[in-house]
């Protein structure tokens, strides 16, 4: 059997969309991204943000642009260009569920330019005004990997992160968000490598937001 098309994933993944719009109320959206997981909730309708991400080699591509819309309310698409060695990475997520501070998306991440398969994930978030705790679990080449995270802001433009994903190939991580304006923001984080011997790694990313429509 054929893979499908990246076309058709994205005709999916909208089919899918419009049909969640159709059984959820109206949900929250606030800007996404701890330092190294997806997260529950969707990138603000109409809002495309555009971030530069620098990192060591050792956690991935370590130069990368990624583009980031909310298409609706509840869905979103992303797109990541690694620069260091080139390589596209397409990945969408939908909000299904939204009750007071209980959030819940199911997703597929990187879709791979190079071949590889795109991972489903699901999420649990419990959002507060000052805390966001995430849970959920990741499919990857068919072994699924825990998610774990915790965001806290501390001021109205500082906010600490910490996350953690299972694997070999992942990290536990900590960090801070500043918000250097109301549409740009300064992410640094520090990367402590699950792998049998392990390492610190650093990461930052450089992000601002457009409002494309409302």
């Amino acid at each position: 059997m054929s893979r499908p098309s990246l076309r058709q994933f994205r005709g999916l993944a909208a089919a899918v969309a419009v049909a969640a719009c159709a059984i959820v109320p109206a949900l929250r959206a606030t800007i996404v991204g701890l330092n190294q997981i997806a997260t529950p909730e969707i990138q603000p309708n109409g809002v495309l943000s555009l971030s530069f991400q620098g990192e060591h080699p050792a956690i991935g591509n370590s130069q990368q642009v990624q583009l980031e819309l909310g298409v609706t309310p509840r869905f979103e698409v992303a797109w990541f260009q690694g620069l260091k060695p080139s390589e596209g990475l397409f990945s969408t997520e939908f909000n299904l569920v939204q009750s007071g501070p209980h959030l819940l998306t199911v997703g597929a991440l990187n879709w791979d330019t190079l071949g590889g398969r795109p991972q489903p994930v699901v999420e649990y978030g419990y959002y507060t005004d000052r805390d966001h705790l995430i849970a959920g679990v990741i499919d990857v080449v068919g072994h699924a990997e825990t998610i774990l995270g915790y965001k806290r802001q501390l001021t109205n433009t500082v906010a600490f992160s910490t996350d953690f994903q299972s694997g070999p190939g992942n990290s536990f991580t900590v960090g801070l968000t500043y918000n250097l304006t109301p549409d740009f923001s300064l992410n640094p984080a520090l990367y402590w490598t699950n792998s049998s011997k392990r390492h610190l790694l650093g990461y930052i990313v450089l992000t601002y937001n457009f409002t494309v429509w409302k």
